[in-house]
């Protein structure tokens, strides 16, 4: 019997989606769950409370023109997965999300999309999604019409995003959803800052707050492409988890909004001494009162720099980046709200504890505080002992500052305490535990921070206080990778299995098997100048 023609499918249940695959070309990993399950809590939190904006919204109209108006039954809401792959996601959406209209599950790969339909079809979901064989960008462009936006759009690609934002700021709804994953986080860590600079118009910095700057750079990109087109954003919500970042943006019109973009955005300048980050917002916002408008503020450009040529605390030089954006990047009651969803249905999210554990820092985190420093490498960078957390939480608190930590960050320190009094704090520390002085001699930057004279009080007393919620209450904040072979997988592979990492497999060391091959394989000596060139015809090319 042949069997060579023979389709073996693989099926894969998350949630109350069960899918089928046929083969290795299509993307599916496992490991972003989570994210799935996290959108799910996200959509069914805002499609209520959409659904009621809009209804409130008409109801006011109609009672204008004289007709009664009762309920929002009749609110449409649809959902588009521009890049959809296997289907999984539109599936658990239309499983698992409450009021969902219609929802699009679109691809441009024609064997992804046989894949959805076979999916849809096999979840009796075929009521609820229609499938698209079409360029994202352009399915997009053709519902950039107001009435035929869509009420939520869902970005997740392999990499940058950015791509893909310019149709999509277009066709969502006044008050609708934008869901957008980026997963190149080399680009917007600062391992290239010129390359981050072409994908999301912003610098990006190799500073220890990296993970928060990426989520600030994408916003800013989201935000610049909005702005053309008088539109602009609310973040409700931004993760950074694993190896990608996750935002949750509304998008609404008004070009008078839209001016205020300048006081939301700012750059930054890097010390290369003690990674001490300064904001320099690009606009600002002053009283100017009238007879008429007491409470009108107008527009202004803020002096610059904030910085002088050399670090105050290090007496080094800075790096500018940017710009990021540097209005807060939750909304902390929807986020409660999205909380409160997923424990009382924490038996649908298979992930739920991580969730209940990440929204309930992100509640924690404070909103007008942007970035943070990393407590291993404040002292790190001065070779001190590294003080204990909740010791450094404690005086700042005395100290009467505010300080939490970062969702993005195990060992992170948000606070508006000034650089100069963490830098006592760390100044205090040394006293009692004193650096080796040949590490001083040896790095002249920890030498002058060190020898600064203390300005501030320190009270390093322990308070009760210092200790969040989360943390006392053992949230599942930080979890150690799920699987052996972790990370954002191939560009079309299924992940699960036995066979899953077998193309990185192969490249392991492939560098060295291929020098060792070379060195082993028999030559002769005019081998080289037969290939030479070859070599120099295809570099030209």
């Amino acid at each position: 019997m042949d069997t060579s023609n023979i389709i073996r499918k693989q099926s894969i249940i998350e949630g109350q989606a069960e899918i089928r695959v046929s083969s290795d070309k299509v993307f599916y990993n496992p490991v972003q769950e989570f994210n799935r399950d996290l959108s799910i809590a996200v959509l069914s939190v805002f499609i209520n409370d959409y659904r009621k904006e809009k209804a409130f919204k008409k109801c006011e109209k109609l009672k204008k023109e004289g007709i009664d108006f009762e309920d929002g039954h009749d609110i449409p809401v649809t959902i588009l997965e521009a890049l959809s792959a296997t289907g999984l996601r539109s599936i658990r959406y239309a499983k698992e999300v409450s009021n969902v209209t219609k929802i699009i599950a679109n691809d441009l790969s024609e064997q992804a999309v046989e894949t959805i339909k076979d999916n849809i079809v096999y979840n009796s979901v075929d009521n609820v999604i229609e499938t698209s064989h079409d360029d994202a960008c352009m399915l997009m462009y053709k519902h950039k019409h107001h009435s035929k936006r869509f009420t939520a759009i869902d970005l997740d690609p392999y990499g940058c995003p950015s791509i893909f934002l310019d149709s999509a700021v277009q066709s969502v709804q006044d008050g609708g959803l934008l869901l957008v994953t980026a997963t190149d986080m080399a680009v917007l860590a600062g391992n290239s800052p010129e390359t981050c600079y072409v994908k999301y118009g912003g610098i990006s910095l190799k500073t220890k707050c990296c993970h928060e700057m990426a989520l600030r750079i994408l916003l800013q990109s989201i935000e610049h492409h909005a702005n053309r087109y008088s539109r602009f954003i609310e973040p409700i919500l931004s993760i950074s988890a694993d190896f990608y970042i996750r935002v949750f943006v509304k998008i609404y019109s008004g070009a008078f909004h839209c001016k205020k973009t300048t006081s939301k955005l700012s750059m930054v300048y890097q010390c290369v001494g003690c990674d001490n980050l300064t904001l320099q917002p690009l606009g600002a916002f002053k009283p100017n009162p009238t007879e008429k408008n007491p409470d009108q503020m107008k527009s202004f450009l803020p002096n610059v720099p904030p910085v002088g040529e050399f670090c105050v605390h290090c007496n080094q030089r800075h790096h500018l980046g940017g710009p990021i954006w540097s209005a807060p990047i939750h909304n902390v009651d929807f986020v409660s709200r999205v909380l409160n969803h997923v424990e009382e249905n924490s038996h649908k999210f298979g992930t739920a504890k991580r969730i209940q554990g990440i929204l309930s820092m992100v509640q924690e985190e404070l909103q007008d505080t942007p970035l943070y420093y990393i407590l291993d490498k404040l002292f790190g960078r001065v070779h001190l002992e590294t003080m204990p957390m909740l010791r450094m939480r404690s005086a700042i608190l005395n100290a009467g500052y505010q300080v939490s930590f970062s969702h993005a960050a195990k060992l992170s320190i948000k606070t508006n305490a000034p650089a100069h009094f963490i830098w006592d704090i760390v100044r205090t520390w040394e006293k009692t535990h004193p650096v080796k002085a040949s590490k001083l001699e040896s790095d002249t930057t920890a030498k002058y921070i060190l020898t600064q004279d203390i300005k501030n009080t320190v009270n390093l007393t322990e308070r009760p206080d210092a200790n969040p919620s989360s943390r006392r209450n053992g949230a599942l904040r930080f979890q150690f990778n799920p699987t052996r072979y972790w990370g954002p997988g191939s560009r079309a592979s299924i992940n699960v299995g036995e066979k899953k990492m077998s193309k990185a497999v192969k490249n392991q060391n492939k560098k060295s098997k291929k020098q060792e091959k070379r060195e082993h394989s028999p030559r002769s000596e005019d081998d080289g100048a037969r290939k030479k060139p070859y070599l120099v015809a295809e570099s030209v090319d």
